[in-house]
């Protein structure tokens, strides 16, 4: 809405809030007339007293431009009342000597109480014209609030406290259902077509103007904008829908672009090997060459279903962690062992006074295999470093390889689902590794990032947080497999 001027809010105040005010308005009346009362004397030198008399009107002008007619006709009698006293002969009695004088007071009352009406009558045309344009404003800022904000609800606190303002109310509310009315408000329905959207609630002590003014101008007004409001939002909830879904779309169609590739190669090794083994003419190396690349094959296709799995359950909830005291250095130790790694590739350093965690054991010793396979497959030969730190709140897992590193415009993204980053490296993974370390690290309250410089290999660290542990505890849980 457009900001109210300070000198409009007291023209507003002026003809609306002092009308209540009667005593103001009599003391007024009473004292402009005893001053033009008093300026007429040494008028009356050079002027007829009748003549004079037309300076009364100046007051009646006066208190009904402020005051309203009542108080304009009060000062108009009392106007009277004084000329008559102070100034037409015989003064000092409410007595008229002459016929003329008598006829000029009469048509001095007539034409004050006329001017009064006059100056009421514009009065009160200013008073509409204020409250139009507040109306007009707060329609304005209506319209910006609720089409021009997100969410309906968060906006309407503002728009009733705004509405309350332009009533002059102590408070008012909309509630986007039925609310009936009660001994301590007023309910006015917000209608759409024949459907109920709202209802606008405003103090009972509500005078019956302003609830006619509600009722004629406001709530018509309300009603358009709410309706519209509320159309807009249910079709722009459709949009992010529609959005939602096409993404979903355009990830089954890379998550069926990638994995048929992936699912292909071993696949395709394994139906090779097989139908060569059938040979009569094989040598016993090569048999042995062929087994065993059915069996490393048919290893590759089971990670990459598990990972598939694993990834599944994460995106849609079902990871939900079986939480239990556990050792973090056997989680670690255990993951290291699945890995076809010689045990000379790790670097293991372990703080001795490393306390147990409350965590689902199984998924983490998935997640740091995921997280040692790919640092492993990076490592350029060389030893992998796992360091174990405890801190004061948090256990802190560096996990660190000497390879090529991580560019820093690939960083915010590695724990995305199928990104394989840089393929120059020579290193194909699926995309899926980095994604369920994430995904299980903070199904169990965790957190996990990658620091990297190029050239100087890479650094995951995962911290775990540090509950206290029950004085009467149980031996550490295992991690499972």
């Amino acid at each position: 809405m457009a900001s109210e001027s300070p000198s409009a809010a007291f023209s507003f105040r002026r003809v609306k809030g002092d009308e209540s005010n009667w005593l103001v308005g009599t003391l007024a009346a009473v004292a402009t007339v005893a001053l033009i009362t008093g300026l007429i004397y040494p008028i009356k030198t050079i002027a007829s007293p009748i003549s004079a008399g037309i300076l009364y009107l100046l007051a009646v002008l006066l208190i009904s431009s402020f005051w309203g007619a009542r108080l304009g006709v009060f000062t108009a009698v009392l106007s009277g009342l004084a000329f008559n006293w102070f100034h037409i002969p015989p003064t000092g009695r409410f007595t008229i000597a002459k016929d003329q004088d008598a006829v000029a007071f009469i048509t001095f009352l007539v034409v004050a109480i006329v001017v009064s009406a006059i100056a009421d009558r514009a009065r009160r045309r200013t008073l509409e014209a204020e409250q139009r344009r507040l109306e007009a404003d707060l329609s304005a800022e209506t319209a910006r609030l609720l089409l021009g904000g997100s969410s309906v609800s968060e906006a309407l606190p503002t728009v009733t406290h705004r509405l309350s303002q332009v009533l002059e109310l102590p408070s008012a509310a909309i509630e986007l259902s039925v609310v009936p009315a009660d001994e301590r408000r007023i309910a006015f329905r917000l209608i759409d077509g024949r459907n109920q959207i709202g209802t606008l609630l405003l103090p009972s002590g509500t005078s019956g103007a302003t609830r006619e003014r509600v009722e004629t101008r406001i709530v018509p007004a309300l009603e358009t904008l709410l309706a519209a409001a509320l159309h807009r939002e249910t079709l722009m909830s459709e949009v992010v829908e529609s959005q939602a879904l096409r993404r979903s779309d355009e990830m089954k169609t890379a998550l069926l672009r990638t994995i048929s590739h992936d699912l292909r190669s071993p696949l395709t090794a394994i139906s090779t090997a097989g139908d060569a083994l059938g040979s009569p003419n094989l040598s016993d190396d090569d048999r042995e060459q062929l087994s065993a690349a059915v069996t490393e094959e048919a290893a590759r296709l089971s990670t990459l279903v598990n990972q598939l799995l694993d990834l599944s359950r994460l995106q849609a909830g079902a990871a939900e962690p079986r939480r239990d005291w556990c050792s973090v250095e056997e989680i670690v130790r255990e993951a290291i062992e699945q890995l076809d790694a010689p045990a000379e590739k790790f670097n293991v350093n372990f703080d001795p006074d490393t306390p147990l965690v409350r965590a689902d054991a199984a998924q983490l010793e998935r997640a740091f295999a995921n997280l040692l396979a790919n640092s492993v497959r990076h490592s350029a030969d060389k030893p992998v470093s796992v360091q174990v730190h405890a801190g004061r709140e948090r256990i802190v897992v560096r996990v660190s390889n000497q390879g090529p590193g991580i560019p820093s415009a690939e960083l915010p993204r590695i724990f995305e689902p199928f990104y394989r980053g840089d393929q120059q490296t020579g290193h194909s993974g699926s995309g899926l590794g980095l994604a369920i370390v994430k995904g299980f690290v903070e199904a169990n309250d965790g957190t996990v990032r990658a620091e990297s410089l190029p050239g100087q290999g890479a650094t995951f660290v995962v911290e775990l947080p540090i509950e206290a542990m029950p004085a009467a505890s149980g031996e550490p849980a295992r991690s499972g497999s």
